[in-house]
């Protein structure tokens, strides 16, 4: 039984977190977060991504809010998804990410954060735990 790639995106305004993830051992590591100008990344630096880890989906969280209403963010983060896929044409999944962010600064604060965000964002953690969340639904 061969396994697959994922890659999965933590979307920010700011920063777009991203983890690696294999399917087999179903487990995810951090990567560098993208820097976002209002949302978009630099789609050389997601080209580079998807050229070195060659994933077979991309996952993407989408920030639903706690009543399961979509707000603007949630729907920024479809966009930027159906995005992916119209350059990649690599299968996207969203994945619920309520909380995620809290969790990833729980994490962080664990190893040491200051909780100084702006300059040391915890997005790639947040992407990690979105993709194991993904891997525990499947």
């Amino acid at each position: 039984m061969a396994g697959f790639t994922a890659l999965a995106f933590d979307y920010g305004l700011k920063n777009i977190g991203v983890a690696v993830g294999q399917s087999l051992i179903q487990s995810a590591g951090e990567l560098n977060a993208l820097k976002a100008r209002d949302g978009i990344p630099s789609w050389e630096d997601v080209a580079a991504l998807i050229d070195e880890w060659q994933p077979s989906i991309l996952v993407v969280g989408m920030p639903l809010n706690m009543d399961d209403s979509e707000g603007e963010l949630a729907r920024r983060s479809q966009k930027f998804g159906k995005r992916l896929h119209g350059r990649f044409h690599i299968d996207v999944a969203f994945v619920d990410e309520r909380l995620s962010t809290r969790e990833a600064k729980q994490i962080a604060s664990e190893r040491g954060h200051r909780g100084d965000y702006a300059n040391a964002p915890v997005d790639s953690i947040a992407a990690r735990l979105l993709l194991e969340s993904w891997w525990r639904s499947q």
